[in-house]
């Protein structure tokens, strides 16, 4: 059964000196682009000049669900206080328990490219987001992967979450709007993992930003669709992990 929402449809920002106790009370919480600029701290340009590198997505080759609407790139790190190192590019990998269409399938995405990396802005943004995961969890190593998602309408339909209502294994997410073009959908929708309530709403401004505790809330996005050629939504998801990458059984 689908959980109870409310009627809200545009994101409940809260201000950044709040993304904690929010995230700590509620299992999820929304930044507006300019808290999110406020958080790192940085200046919007500095985001924004990231942008044109969503143009520059491979196809997932990987969907399961025979479409052709996906491109990614993916990349890992190690965030520990103030030293993000990137770690050797790997597989990304997620258990058939919580991703069952693509789960137990070691996928080879190719990576974010150097200059976007070496940019200080993409430092800054994992730095700023592990801290808010170390105030909730500790202060320890986080193992972070992110991933660059352009959502087409190629197909004349885009689905941002083949999978449906997920949580991906593990601490923390990220779900940060890049770009939006010509589409309508793409609803955001958090529910409780482990009760009736939940909330809905659609990210439309560049750099807003959603923050979601992995273990406590399930989250989808609905289905784009165009209402101009070429329209599109793109998105940087950001996991945080404990303990090590998510990998197969015995690696």
């Amino acid at each position: 059964m689908i959980p109870p929402m409310t009627d809200r449809l545009t994101p409940p920002v809260i201000a950044p000196a709040e993304l904690t106790d929010a995230l700590r009370s509620a299992g999820h919480a929304a930044l507006s682009p300019a808290g999110l600029f406020k958080l790192l701290p940085c200046e919007p340009a500095a985001l924004q000049a990231l942008q044109a590198s969503w143009d520059d997505l491979p196809p997932d080759a990987y969907l399961r669900d025979g479409g052709h609407y996906r491109r990614r790139r993916h990349a890992c790190f190690v965030v520990e206080g103030d030293s993000v190192t990137q770690a050797p590019h790997r597989a990304h990998w997620q258990p058939v328990e919580y991703n069952a269409l693509h789960g137990g399938l070691e996928r080879w995405f190719e990576p974010v490219a150097p200059e976007i990396v070496a940019r200080p802005v993409w430092s800054q943004l994992l730095r700023a987001l592990s801290r808010c995961c170390s105030a909730i969890k500790g202060v320890q190593p986080w193992f972070v992967e992110a991933h660059q998602f352009r959502i087409d309408t190629t197909d004349g339909i885009g689905r941002p979450t083949p999978e449906g209502a997920h949580r991906d294994g593990v601490d923390f997410v990220a779900v940060i709007l890049v770009n939006r073009v010509g589409v309508k959908g793409g609803e955001t929708r958090v529910f409780e993992a482990a009760g009736p309530n939940g909330i809905r709403f659609t990210m439309t401004e560049p750099w807003t930003t959603l923050m979601l505790d992995d273990e406590r809330v399930i989250h989808e996005s609905t289905p784009i669709q165009p209402i101009a050629e070429g329209g599109h939504r793109d998105t940087l998801v950001v996991t945080f992990r404990a303990r090590g990458f998510q990998g197969p059984a015995g690696r």
